[in-house]
């Protein structure tokens, strides 16, 4: 973002085994705040009643790790045989990404349009239940398709550069490990943010903007997949 991962991993040139490695540490935790993945988590956190930070933090988790998953899987062949996806499979992931991202916009818009967030509302336990979106499979499952596209791949990439395989495939577990440490932390963050009285007594009026601007950047971030939009991340 803004040449942020470049000037990080250039911290890496001539330096230590350890340097290195703290390079991939500090890779994953910046790749957490990716703008693609703060509007896809917000969108998801927010579409549930239950705000608590410890559940904000298990979706979080559980992104990161679907996340971790799918960034190994490419990227151990990147590092080892310098197998790289082809553009085209490429564009392709980034539209997965900005297709969820819209759906998730537009599923906190239809939740809010049907009374979800309305403090008054008191729908029945049962149809809360058969409408439960918010759960770790399903983030694990977000974050599955997500681990392809994104900022990760510049992360593998640069991570490529190194001499050492086991070193750079060291870097590559912890840039995963991190990534969803991280995640973890930024949704902790936005979960406490959730359910602070202010923003609760506010919520039916803060949802619908939420989805809104979810809607707008994944239709953008599908543009900017195939060069229709600039991407300055």
């Amino acid at each position: 973002m803004f040449g942020l991962d470049d000037w990080i991993a250039g911290l890496s040139e001539g330096a230590s085994i350890a340097v290195v490695l703290l390079v991939g540490v500090l890779l994953g935790l910046r790749h957490a705040t990716d703008p693609d993945h703060i509007a896809a988590m917000t969108t998801l956190v927010a579409s549930g009643r239950e705000r608590a930070a410890r559940s904000a933090a298990r979706l979080g988790a559980w992104w990161g790790i679907g996340h971790g998953i799918t960034l190994i899987v490419f990227g151990v062949p990147i590092l080892l045989a310098e197998h790289y996806l082809p553009e085209r499979v490429q564009q392709g992931a980034e539209t997965a990404v900005a297709a969820l991202i819209v759906f998730l916009g537009l599923r906190l818009l239809v939740r809010w349009r049907h009374g979800y967030f309305d403090l008054h509302a008191h729908p029945h336990s049962e149809q809360e239940h058969r409408h439960q979106v918010r759960t770790p499979l399903g983030a694990l499952g977000i974050g599955l398709v997500h681990g392809i596209g994104g900022s990760a791949g510049v992360g593998i990439l640069l991570l490529a550069a190194i001499p050492s395989e086991k070193v750079a495939v060291a870097s590559l577990l912890l840039l995963a490990l991190f990534t969803a440490i991280s995640m973890s932390l930024v949704t902790v963050g936005f979960g406490l943010t959730l359910s602070a009285r202010p923003v609760q007594s506010a919520a039916n009026a803060v949802v619908p903007v939420l989805g809104v601007a979810g809607l707008a950047f994944g239709l953008w971030y599908a543009a900017a997949a195939w060069s229709l939009a600039s991407y300055p991340f």
